[in-house]
This record gives C-alpha cells, structure tokens and sequence, in this order.
C-alpha cells in the first residue's frame, strides 16, 4: 500500500441486513440477500477517490429480529472499525423496526469523537424507487465531516440528521420514517464503558384502562430485571397495575415509566395511587423524552453496567 493510500481517510460501513438488503423472493415477501460490497458499489462510484470505503459484512437480518446479542455484535464491529486511525467514521446499515434502539446502544456506549451513522431504507433494493442508495449515500457524507465529530451517534435517513437520543420510528411507509421526540440538541449522558447485554432481560409493559397487574407479575415470574411500563398520558397507570409495580419495586426491581403518547415528555403531575407523582415517590424513574423502546435499551444498560437508570435519561 502506497503513502498516500495509507493517508487517505477511510469511512466503514457496516451491513446488518434490513429492507435497505432486501429483495423478494417467489412469494413476493422481502427478505435481506443483497451483500455488503453490492450495496455499497454504487455509492463508492460517487465518490471515487475522494474517500477510501470498506464494508464489513455483519449479518442479514431483518431487523424485527434483532436482540441484545445482536447489538453486541455491532457494537464490537463498530469499536474494531475505530481501532483503524485512518478510520474517519463509520456507517452502519439496519433495519428500521428497531434501528432506534440499536441507535440509543451505541450511543451510551460511544466514547470515540468520531461519528457512527445509521442508516437504512423503507423500499427494498430493487425497488424502481429504492431510497437506499441515496441514504447511504448521505449517510457516508455526514459520516466523513468533520462537522459531525463529537455529538455522538446520528441517524441519517430520508434527507433528515437525527441524534440516536429521542430517535424514533415515526411513519411506516413514508421516505422521512424517523422523527426526534428529543430536544433540537440533546444533552448527552456521560459515556458509559461497554458491557454486554445478551443476558439482560428488560421487559416493556403496555398501560391501558382497566390494566390490572397480571402482565407486571408474569415479567418478575420470567425473570424480568428491569421493567419499562408504557403508561398513558403524562406517565400514568391504573390502580390495579400500581400496586404490582410497587410490588416490583419494593422487590429492588427498576421500572422506567414512559408514555404511549407520540410526543411530549413524561411529567409526574399526578397522584393517586397510579398517579406519575406517586409512582415517582416510590421509586420509579421517569423516562423524560425516550419512548419504550429506547428506555427499554438505557435501562438494560444502566444492569449490565451497575450506573444508576436515572443519569442515563
């Protein structure tokens, strides 16, 4: 290898698998067969020397599929990228079901000033219309800025720079799939040391009217040692459901209360005995701007790493 092809800044992208690598197969449903080097070959041709690409081909996964040992693997994947110094950035591609979580992950865990992108599609590869070359093209671009070097792990999708923190899924079908529910620059938490988190087991728990306690005890029988209730409103759960989580606290269980309401943060205004003010009071830490799926993530962490819940929201 040349001085000069020694010198030349390097972006990693990382496939995961997702729509992004999908075709259809005889039945007409998608599944993730595109390689690495196939996804990226068109968008290397746009950049030409300018910048130096490598793919590492992780796995083809739909991302519905993705668990805690799975994000464990991207995550190693993303730090070996790093350990290269020529290494300006890294992108990896995902799924969109659950890239938000894998986001949240990598971000907590994110101590490098350079950027991990994600990136992926909402139309498989050979689509007429396919948004996946575009996105991985802006994806590598922001990647390989200098711009986004110390704020930690962006999603980039359908034109749209997002911060991981208060990333979510927003739309099913539309081009623009992710929103924020986070501030427009959300503080960061203190960068946490990495630690695996396949044998984490967090459960998410839906509130609803007349929602009594038997889905709160089933997850403590399971094993369950965290629990994330998605309660109503501003953060609130029935009665009946109330007295199993103080069940579960008083059991040194950690329960994040978050909301199934689209946007907004989660307040403890409220008493009562499901009331957020009381479940507060007992112990509950609320989930401020992250919906289920992303505290389900940060609370799993704040296990594995012995952190306390509440600095990581």
């Amino acid at each position: 290898m040349s001085e000069a092809e020694q010198k030349q800044p390097k972006v990693v992208v990382i496939t995961t698998g997702g729509t992004i690598a999908c075709t259809a197969n005889d039945d007409g449903a998608l599944v993730p067969t595109v390689d690495g080097e196939t996804l990226l070959a068109p968008v290397a041709e746009r950049f030409g020397d300018a910048l130096g690409l490598e793919v590492r081909e992780l796995t083809r996964l739909d991302s519905s599929s993705m668990t805690f040992a799975d994000i464990d693997e991207i995550l190693e994947a993303c730090h070996d990228a790093l350990e290269d110094d020529a290494v300006v950035g890294v992108v990896v591609t995902h799924g969109t079901d659950s890239m938000e979580e894998t986001a949240i992950a990598l971000d907590t865990f994110h101590q490098d000033a350079r950027p991990i992108v994600l990136t992926g599609a909402q139309k498989p590869y050979n689509h007429p219309q396919s948004d996946g070359p575009g996105n991985l093209f802006e994806a590598v671009m922001v990647a390989s800025d200098t711009s986004a070097r110390d704020i930690g792990v962006l999603v980039v999708f359908g034109h749209a720079v997002l911060p991981a923190r208060g990333c979510v899924k927003w739309h099913a079908q539309d081009d623009l799939a992710f929103a924020t529910n986070g501030p427009e620059e959300p503080r960061r938490a203190d960068p946490v040391a990495p630690h695996l988190l396949a044998d984490v087991r967090v459960e998410i728990i839906s509130a609803y009217p007349g929602a009594d306690g038997s889905a709160v005890q089933a997850a403590l029988n399971a094993g369950a040692q965290g629990l994330v209730i998605e309660g109503m409103g501003s953060g609130n759960v029935g009665t009946a459901m109330a007295a199993s989580l103080q069940s579960a606290l008083e059991q040194n269980v950690p329960v994040v209360i978050t909301t199934r309401v689209p946007r907004g943060e989660v307040m403890g205004h409220y008493g009562g005995a499901g009331g957020g003010a009381t479940l507060a009071a007992q112990g509950a830490i609320g989930s401020t701007y992250f919906r289920a799926g992303q505290a389900r993530v940060l609370l799993a962490i704040a296990i594995a790493s012995g952190v306390h819940p509440a600095t990581l929201f």
